[in-house]
């Protein structure tokens, strides 16, 4: 029996020869496919990782790129401060050198000063005549004022003038022999100063009220 069906199948085979490679060529398309199949997915996996790769190398690039800024930052910013640095100073000096400059310009200018009143005591120890010691005092004190000119130094206008804090300092309130004198400078007990615009020393005064 198993002998008959044995022997039915290879007269089967026999007679259909085109099923037979019909098969073998469906087996050997589906081993291509899975063959294609295998090459796509290495190919979208090689692709990734190039893509991948060039990204990393862009990103190393990039923080190549920012180390160099940093570095160059960092390099001005060190020549910056040490510019600064050395500005300061240098003002400092200047500002030291101008006081001491400032203070031996105006020495100078005292000494002429200095000198004529020393002329005017030694001539006082002999003048007779009191009118003309006191135009050697008028003539030394207008040359004091000339030169405190040139500093840009003026006296600080008080009397009569309404009382301001920003130029004056009451000292006393004395009450107003006029109503127009309430609240304004009825005497001086110290002159002000100014250089140039600032206040150097108050007027002391006595305030109407």
């Amino acid at each position: 029996m198993e002998e008959n069906q044995e022997k039915k199948a290879q007269e089967e085979q026999v007679q259909d020869p085109e099923l037979n490679v019909e098969e073998q060529e469906n087996t050997d398309n589906l081993s291509e496919k899975e063959e294609n199949t295998d090459k796509g997915k290495k190919n979208i996996f090689s692709r990734k990782r190039d893509k991948e790769k060039a990204k990393v190398q862009e990103l190393e690039a990039e923080l190549e790129k920012l180390k160099a800024e940093k570095a160059e930052l960092n390099d001005r910013f060190l020549r910056l401060f040490s510019e600064f640095d050395n500005y300061k100073k240098r003002v400092s000096k200047e500002k030291l050198d101008l006081i001491a400059t400032a203070s031996e310009k105006v020495i100078v200018n005292l000494l002429p000063v200095i000198d004529d009143f020393e002329r005017a005591i030694a001539a006082n120890e002999k003048a007779d005549n009191i009118d003309s010691i006191k135009e050697g005092f008028n003539l030394i004190y207008n040359k004091l004022l000339q030169m405190m000119k040139r500093f840009d130094v003026e006296e600080i206008q008080a009397k009569g003038e309404e009382f301001n804090t920003d130029f004056h300092e009451a000292v006393t309130h004395f009450p107003a022999q006029k109503e127009e004198d309430k609240g304004k400078v009825i005497d001086v007990t110290e002159k002000g100063y100014k250089l140039k615009d600032k206040v150097i020393r108050y007027a002391k005064v006595v305030v109407g009220q």
